[in-house]
This record gives C-alpha cells, structure tokens and sequence, in this order.
C-alpha cells in the first residue's frame, strides 16, 4: 500500500499501515483494526518488536528492579496510570506475585495470567520509546514498564542498554540458546 492509498482515505492492512509508521496509541491502533493489543504489536516491523512465551516473568520482573527508575504504565479504556520510580523486588504468594517496597510502585499481579511478553522499540509521538509490555490471554495488556527519559526527554542512554542486553538474552532463552 502506497501513502498516497492511505491519503486518499483507503485503509491499509495492519501490518502495512505499521510498517508505513509503527507511531501511534498501540491500545487505539486495536480499536480501529478490531484486534487485540497483542496483534498489534505482533505486526510491528520486527525491528520494533520481540514477543516472547510469559515464562521468564519473574526474572525479567528481577532485572528490572536493578535499572533505576522507570516507568509502570497500567492502560485501559477508562484510564492510562502512569507511575515513575523504582521497581521493588517481587516474590510469588497467593496467587499473586506481589512487589513491595519504599517507593511508589507497587501491588499484586496475577502472573499465571501473563501469556506473553514483548520487548518494543518504536517511535511514539515522534521520539524514540522502549518498553516491556506484559499481556494476558486476550492479548490486552495488563501492564508496561518503560525506559524514562532525562531532563532533555530522551532516552536514558544506561537504562537503553540495560533494556538491550535484557532483550537480547530473552530473545537467545526463546530461541533455546541460554
């Protein structure tokens, strides 16, 4: 599909229309196509995505903790919650695994609903973005942990690293090479 097709009013397919501009609002992206968020982010060019089985949850939820501040983003159709700082460290009980600690996030995630995980690299609105997005059986996701930005509002070039080398050994574990 051309620009000048999606111009002219056509809609394209949504692989196409990601691969012409993989910017937007991946929660209205699914609205507009009828597709989970998941979908969507399974047709981001593959430059901008990695899904991955949810198995390595809890040791990705551990790496985390050890990267500085982030930010934890909860969005559903009624509210985006944005919460910036450190992730404390997890452990499992209840049902729940269960993070805790002294700073501003915090609660109980149903793990054993967390059928995939993606590491996503795109642009949204126009600047460079990294997240891990955390999504369950119906392909919504249930939580995103995103690299901050500094003062400038670019990308933490320390945290960008950390999220590199963090995919990269997520990526070889799916492929079976520990």
């Amino acid at each position: 599909m051309t620009i000048e097709a999606v111009e002219g009013g056509q809609r394209p397919p949504l692989a196409a229309r990601l691969k012409l501009n993989a910017d937007g609002i991946l929660e209205q992206i699914a609205r507009d196509y009828g597709v989970s968020t998941l979908e969507v982010v399974r047709n981001l060019p593959s430059e901008h995505s990695t899904v991955i089985e949810a198995k390595p949850f809890a040791d990705i939820m551990q790496d985390v903790t050890t990267g500085g501040d982030i930010l934890f983003i909860v969005h559903t159709p009624d509210i985006v919650l944005e919460c910036a700082g450190p992730l404390p460290p997890g452990t499992f009980g209840r049902g729940y695994f269960n993070v805790h600690g002294d700073g501003p996030i915090g609660g109980h995630i149903r793990a054993e609903n967390c059928a995939a995980i993606a590491f996503v690299s795109r642009p949204f609105m126009g600047r460079a973005s990294c997240s891990i997005q955390f999504f369950n059986g119906a392909g919504e996701a249930m939580f995103k942990i995103f690299v901050r930005r500094d003062a400038a509002r670019e990308l933490i070039p320390a945290q960008v690293a950390k999220f590199d080398a963090l995919h990269e050994r997520c990526r070889a574990m799916a492929r079976g090479h520990n």
